[in-house]
């Protein structure tokens, strides 16, 4: 996967995946929705979720991003609060 996303919001810092969800998703959706997470698309949270995650980009709190992939597999992508990692995973991972 490309380590350069352009117009990042926030750093991703170190990138990891579930080996589940390397299972079930191709790079090719990891890669769309990382782009769409990193300019605040935060894809298929629930309003109140999607409020939270604006707040949490001026407070340094956790960001947690829902997509689903082109085959339709709900995914999450949760960046930590202090930036330092993202993990791309399956919810029943979590």
């Amino acid at each position: 996967m490309p380590t350069k996303f352009k117009d990042p919001q926030f750093e991703l810092g170190q990138l990891c995946a579930t080996p589940n969800l390397l299972s079930q998703v191709n790079h090719r959706d990891i890669e769309v929705a990382l782009s769409r997470h990193l300019r605040c698309d935060w894809g298929e949270v629930c309003k109140d979720d999607w409020k939270a995650n604006d707040l949490a980009l001026r407070e340094d709190t956790r960001l947690l991003s829902v997509y689903k992939s082109d085959g339709g597999v709900k995914f999450w992508i949760i960046t930590e609060a202090d930036r330092s990692v993202t993990t791309v995973l399956m919810p029943e991972d979590y």
